[in-house]
């Protein structure tokens, strides 16, 4: 296969997928070593950036997918939401980053982190695929949760390694916050 084929061929597949394609799912279906395929999707990002394009490819999610660029967003949001869109509540974007640094996490452990029951705001999060269950706890049988590929999809993460970190955000007195409350 010649550089422009498999060029080609990887275009195609990435138009027509509907999450990050993995490099080795691209090397088992185009029949080529994984290494080449990898060098092809780094050629074809790189291409697409400094052409800069109305889209790019990006690496997320341990997989690659073509993305709108960002200054592009608005023209996007508004052709695909007809100026509608849905949001999170702030309940839901709190248990949702209580289940993203957490996990995985039962519910009560996480209506416990944020004072208030969370059946309803963790059902509206799995439905929408953002989180999912992934078992259970060992001593109670509570159902555990995760976030999913698709959260870090919106994010933009590959990992939820590649998360923040909390400590700049949390009051310097935590300890003793977290003792009074004992």
């Amino acid at each position: 296969m010649s550089d422009a084929e498999l060029r080609g061929a990887v275009e195609a597949i990435l138009l027509i997928v509907d999450e990050p394609a993995t490099e080795v799912s691209l090397a088992q279906v185009l029949e080529q070593p994984v290494d080449r395929v990898r060098g092809a999707l780094e050629d074809i990002s790189g291409q697409y950036t400094s052409l800069g394009l109305g889209f790019d490819l990006r690496r997320v999610a341990g997989g690659w997918r073509l993305y709108t660029r960002p200054e592009y967003a608005s023209y996007v949001e508004k052709f695909v939401l007809d100026g509608q869109q849905v949001r999170l509540t702030q309940a839901a974007l709190e248990t949702l980053a209580v289940v993203a640094y957490k996990q995985p996490v039962t519910r009560s452990r996480i209506s416990a982190i944020r004072g208030v029951n969370c059946d309803g705001v963790v059902r509206t999060l799995v439905t929408r695929g953002l989180i999912e269950e992934v078992g259970s706890e060992p001593e109670s049988g509570a159902h555990l949760y995760r976030t999913t590929t698709l959260f870090l999809e919106k994010l933009g993460l590959d990992s939820v390694d590649q998360l923040p970190p909390l400590a700049p955000f949390l009051p310097d007195d935590i300890d003793e916050i977290a003792d009074a409350q004992r």
